[in-house]
Parts: structure tokens; C-alpha cells; sequence
């Protein structure tokens, strides 16, 4: 997370300087500045995932921080701009019936296996946070089309794009209280069989200050017979965006 809050920091001062000789609109209205930097809220599944991993919908999250520049295509006020960009992606997996991911030692490093957390803690425990993390640098490629031609900070949009991303960090998180009543708080970081690589579709409506948004990764989240119960599942994300700028 450390990390997440250095890229934020440095996304927020770049676009400050920036935003110093760009005009903006008036009082209450959004600045008239030609980037974006965008925060993206959602919850995080799996497509085609095996039932016996069962996730939990509310608490499985996403979180995403993009910084996005529009570049006009077909003309001035053709209505469409490509909007490159860099951030980061953080993605929460909460397992259902107190499971988590542990290193599968019959496959080697890079695996997992879900097994029940009573299993390594003892039976009388009362588990608050069983969740696994995956972190990635994100570079999204947006082609956006604005319903106002003359005007993009203002009116209805629509965007259709790509998600390539790289794979930082992962880890899992175990908090819970033991038999005798102590509190604890378990973090193992390593890769549980993650693919390193991700790569996906978006497609993004909304304002240009408020949108929602859908993530459809097209390989598979974990590497090839690595994950628990050797699954083939993708991921789908999605939610709501704030556009700051």
C-alpha cells in the first residue's frame, strides 16, 4: 500500500503543476483541465470459478488509480479522443467458510491451495479477515466518445477499452482471535500462483466527473494448474469512478 500512496502522491503533484496554467471553469463547476485522474471503487469476482471457492461479495473489492491524458482522433470536434494512461490496480479476493490460500508444497512456490483456516490456527478461533491481495501497475487505453463535440468536460460519454497489467504484490490476510482470547493479525506475502501478467476490456459511461465501469479479463488470473483446484477462472470487475480532475 506504501507503494500505492507514493504513485497517488506523485500522480496528484504532477497534475497540480500541471493543472497552474490551464484555465479552469468557474466556482462549483469541473476544471477545465485536459487529463484525468481517475478513482475507481468496485467489487473484484471470479468468472468460471470451481464452487468450492466460494468468494464474498461485499467484501471481495476493488481500488484503482488511473491517470489518464485524451488525445483527439478524426478531428478537433470529432466527438472521440484516446485516452492513454498509467496507475495502479488493487484487487481483494474474501473467501467464504474461513478459508484462505497457503502455498501448495506438492506444486512448488508459485501455487496455492484453499484450505480451511481452523486447520492451521486450531479449531476455537473466531476469524474476522480472511482475504487474499493482488496489486498490479495498470496501463489503460481508453476510446472514448463525447455526446458534446465542443465542449468534453461537459455532457454524457461512453468509452470502449483495454487493461495491460503487471503484477507487483501479493498477499494474504488472516485476523483473528485465538482460544485464548488474544488478537492476531497474520500477512504472507508471496505469489499463490497469480499470473503475472493481466489483460482485459473496459467499458466506461457516464459524466465526465462521474462514471460507471466494467473490467473483463480475458486470461486466466491464475497461471496453469497452480491455483486451487487447478482453476481457469477470469477476472470481472466492476463499479463506480470519481474523476478528480
Amino acid at each position: 500500500m506504501k507503494k500505492i500512496y507514493t504513485l497517488l502522491v506523485a500522480l496528484v503533484v504532477f497534475q497540480t503543476a500541471f493543472a497552474q496554467e490551464t484555465p479552469k471553469t468557474p466556482i462549483g463547476g469541473r476544471p477545465n483541465i485536459p487529463s484525468d485522474l481517475v478513482f475507481e471503487f468496485g467489487f473484484n469476482q471470479l468468472n468460471n470459478r470451481p464452487s468450492t471457492m466460494g468468494l464474498d461479495f461485499f467484501s471481495s473489492r476493488t481500488f484503482n488509480v488511473y491517470y489518464q491524458h485524451p488525445i483527439n482522433i478524426f478531428g478537433e470536434n470529432s466527438g472521440f479522443t484516446m485516452n492513454p494512461g498509467i496507475g495502479v490496480g488493487t484487487d481483494k479476493y474474501a473467501f467464504k467458510d474461513n478459508q484462505n490460500l497457503v502455498n501448495n508444497p506438492e506444486l512448488g512456490t508459485e501455487s496455492s491451495q484453499l484450505v480451511d483456516l481452523t486447520e492451521i490456527y486450531g479449531d476455537n478461533i473466531r476469524i474476522k479477515t480472511n482475504s487474499l491481495a493482488a496489486n498490479y501497475f495498470d496501463i489503460p487505453v481508453d476510446f472514448v466518445y463525447h455526446i458534446n463535440k465542443t465542449n468534453y468536460t461537459k455532457g454524457f460519454r461512453v468509452s470502449l477499452g483495454a487493461k495491460f497489467g503487471v503484477l507487483y504484490e501479493a498477499h494474504t490476510k488472516n485476523k483473528f482471535q485465538d482460544a485464548d482470547g488474544l488478537k492476531r493479525k497474520v500477512k504472507d506475502t508471496q505469489n499463490y500462483g497469480l499470473e503475472k501478467f493481466r489483460y482485459g476490456l473496459t467499458l466506461k459511461a457516464g459524466s465526465p466527473g462521474f462514471y460507471t465501469w466494467i473490467y473483463y479479463g480475458l486470461n486466466k488470473t491464475f497461471q496453469a494448474g497452480q491455483g486451487p483446484f487447478a482453476t481457469e477462472a477470469t477476472q470481472v470487475n466492476f463499479g463506480i469512478a470519481v474523476n478528480v480532475f
